[in-house]
């Protein structure tokens, strides 16, 4: 019996699952460079790994479009919440898989007309004092 349980307990490490996470970020249109928890990590569409679950603070930038600030939240599935998280990581022999899909469509800027523009340096340099003579 001793002999079962040891070799039991010898086996369990090697029997462990795990738990891949990853978040897949899509924009339309595609291309938009991303920054994901104040780090860059490419242009859409993409897919990265993650390792912890929370808040990130997500960035979308694209040449011609509104920079796009969200606070994104990845929450743990139900395997990934202590205390079953010990139960699923350490003792089930497969491997749980966890990918989070996020979209984001971009929205085109607003660039004034040629016109507004020009009232707008016209009105500003008329608040800047006038150029000294030295």
């Amino acid at each position: 019996m001793k002999r079962s349980a040891m070799l039991v307990l010898m086996l369990l490490p090697a029997m462990g699952g795990c738990v891949e996470r990853r978040v897949t970020i899509t924009t339309e249109p595609a291309g938009a460079l991303v920054y994901f928890a104040d780090e860059e990590i490419g242009r859409t569409p993409l897919t990265v790994p993650f390792t912890w679950y929370g808040d990130r603070e997500l960035i979308i930038r694209l040449e011609g479009y509104q920079t796009l600030r969200r606070h994104m939240v990845l929450r743990a599935p139900w395997y990934d919440i202590p205390p079953w998280d010990l139960v699923s990581q350490a003792f089930v022999p497969w491997t749980y898989r966890h990918h989070d899909r996020r979209h984001y469509d971009l929205e085109p800027l607003a660039v004034p007309p040629e016109a507004v523009l020009i009232e707008r340096a016209i009105d500003l340099s008329r608040q800047l004092p006038p150029p000294s003579a030295e």
